[in-house]
């Protein structure tokens, strides 16, 4: 199987999951389930933010929350240490579950492991790819769900939101932040992260 053929096919396999959401979103006239669109947006902003990145990188990126919907917040207790422990499991379910696609795909384990490392975002801001992946996730969210997000928060939450989100973003990421239809009020909490 060529790289090219290989990398479809565990994108398929990745998609095909994540077509079990049973979250549907609605976007103009279509639906389409949630985390497939997710995984799908968020391919769609890497190939416009870095048209030429790895292979591994590309798989993490759409796999970012594979099943997602199968490891609910709710299950862990309120509060900080239960949202990061829900990270944590999370990050660990997403790289087992698609070191098990890329394996079926022909992926050998050094392979599957950079993979699970990207998205375990343990190397933020010392890997180029960790990096890149998080300034994807992080566009992603300013891009399509900050709106809906925005409208259960006051003004000042929203800017520190914003300012958090843009902090772990690196600086070509907040660049393309800018480039975004962000209200005015909130470019001061993007310009000001680094």
């Amino acid at each position: 199987m060529t790289d090219n053929a290989r990398l479809q096919t565990v994108l398929d396999k990745i998609d095909a999951a994540n077509s079990a959401d049973p979250t549907i979103e609605t976007f103009g006239d279509t639906t389409a389930p949630a985390a497939l669109l997710y995984g799908q947006r968020m391919s769609e902003v890497l190939s416009e933010f870095a048209p030429d990145a790895p292979e591994l990188l590309q798989i993490a990126v759409r796999a970012q929350h594979i099943e997602r919907w199968k490891r609910k917040r709710t299950d862990y207790p309120k509060g900080k240490p239960g949202y990061l422990q829900w990270r944590r499991d999370a990050a660990v379910f997403h790289g087992e579950r698609t070191s098990a696609l890329m394996q079926q795909a022909g992926y050998d384990e050094a392979e599957r492991e950079r993979v699970a490392l990207l998205l375990s975002k343990k190397a933020i801001k010392k890997d180029t790819d960790a990096q890149t992946l998080e300034d994807i996730a992080c566009l992603v969210f300013m891009r399509w769900y900050f709106g809906p997000f925005a409208a259960t928060r006051t003004e000042d939450e929203l800017f520190q939101i914003v300012q958090k989100t843009a902090r772990k973003m690196s600086a070509k990421g907040r660049e393309a932040a800018l480039t975004l239809p962000l209200p005015p009020s909130l470019v001061p909490a993007v310009t000001s992260a680094g």
